[in-house]
């Protein structure tokens, strides 16, 4: 697991490659990060199903209860097959693009 802070945004990558290990590891360590917007990228596993990712639906939940961003980076995915209660996005761009959205909305009162 690689983290990195960009300002406001801190990255979380999984470099080991095992996502239930890789979850794992951000759930027991969420604590530390609970305060911040997140942007998981999980990009190397080019083969995720919607119902792994529907596995960090918990800690996305924790994070909007905190009014906090968490947005995954997957790539090649059908995204009409994720649930909406999560933000799933093809790149690290796109991802800062919308917690920069939540960030003025939460700015606005909404």
């Amino acid at each position: 697991m690689k983290v990195e802070q960009k300002g406001k945004i801190t990255i979380i990558k999984d470099t080991q490659g095992d996502l239930v290990a890789f979850l794992m590891k951000l759930t027991h360590e969420f604590k530390t990060f609970e305060n911040q917007n997140l942007i998981i990228d999980i990009s190397m596993h080019k083969k995720v199903s919607a119902d792994e990712i529907n596995t960090f639906l918990p800690l996305s939940n924790q994070q909007k209860k905190a009014k906090k961003s968490f947005v995954l980076v997957a790539e090649n995915i059908d995204f009409n097959a994720i649930t909406e209660k999560i933000v799933v996005v093809p790149s690290r761009l796109e991802a800062t693009d919308i917690i920069e959205m939540d960030d003025i909305e939460r700015d606005l009162g909404f």
